[in-house]
């Protein structure tokens, strides 16, 4: 299955999944509504409605930063909402700078160093997140993002160790397991990534991100009847068609797609 992958394609995987591949939840309390707030465990993906939907948050956000842009509530959701839009320089700004007034806050560091990740720069990406994480109490959270960084830095052996930390702490964790399915996606293993991710999806607490990584890994195989089911499911029918044409020019490269199709 290796070789189903060519390097301009697992090029394009590797940015696809840049941001979504770093599975870190940072729990953000006492918001004003629940339907501005942000969470790191969805994805549009994020599990916002349209593009407008985001855009609305990040508005929103902004107005509450420049009234309060001290307060770190309002920071990290301001922050992430930005990450979410691609604004990824802008939201490390907003982040970096909570960070300095809230140097041992492990929320605001953990919501950081995902944000250094974001933006690429992965080595102080690990040594926030380091300093985010309790020696005593792990969070396995934090296991799995590290984990989901060392994949970027193409460091996989080192990326797996995390994630077998993190499921001795939750064992079948759709989110971890999501990612060691990323995480031999990468690697160009496409057999033992899905088998990951049909694992994850399988667990009752798998959100949307995870079947669609799923959906990814299926298409990338040519299963693309079974990956366009999932796709159909989680996603409006423009951005399903979109992923499905995407998926299949990939796969049209140097004839994979036909050879695809050949083998019915």
């Amino acid at each position: 299955m290796k070789a189903l992958m060519n390097s301009a394609q697992r090029l394009s995987v590797r940015k696809a999944l840049l941001v979504t591949s770093v599975a870190l939840v940072v729990a953000v309390a006492g918001c004003s509504s629940k339907k501005k707030s942000v969470s790191s465990s969805t994805h549009l993906g994020n599990g916002y409605a349209s593009e407008e939907a985001l855009q609305e948050t990040v508005h929103y956000w902004e107005e509450r930063y420049k009234h309060s842009p001290k307060d770190p509530k309002v920071a990290l959701n301001y922050g992430q909402a930005l990450r979410y839009a691609g604004r990824n320089e802008q939201a490390l700004a907003v982040l970096e700078q909570l960070a300095l007034s809230h140097s041992d806050d492990k929320v605001v560091l953990a919501a950081y160093g995902k944000s250094l990740a974001s933006a690429g720069r992965f080595q102080q990406a690990l040594s926030v997140l380091d300093r985010a994480q309790t020696p005593t109490t792990p969070d396995w959270r934090l296991q799995s993002a590290m984990g989901a960084i060392y994949d970027q830095m193409g460091e996989f052996n080192q990326a797996r160790a995390f994630y077998d930390k993190a499921l001795l702490q939750v064992p079948d964790a759709p989110s971890v397991l999501s990612n060691y399915g990323l995480s031999y996606l990468l690697e160009g293993d496409l057999v033992a990534a899905e088998s990951y991710l049909r694992r994850a999806a399988k667990h009752p607490q798998a959100d949307s991100r995870v079947r669609q990584n799923l959906a990814l890994v299926l298409g990338l195989q040519g299963k693309f009847a079974e990956a366009e089911s999932i796709a159909r499911n989680e996603l409006s029918p423009q951005q399903a068609d979109a992923n499905m044409a995407y998926l299949k020019s990939m796969m049209s490269e140097r004839g994979n797609w036909k050879q695809l199709k050949k083998q019915g």
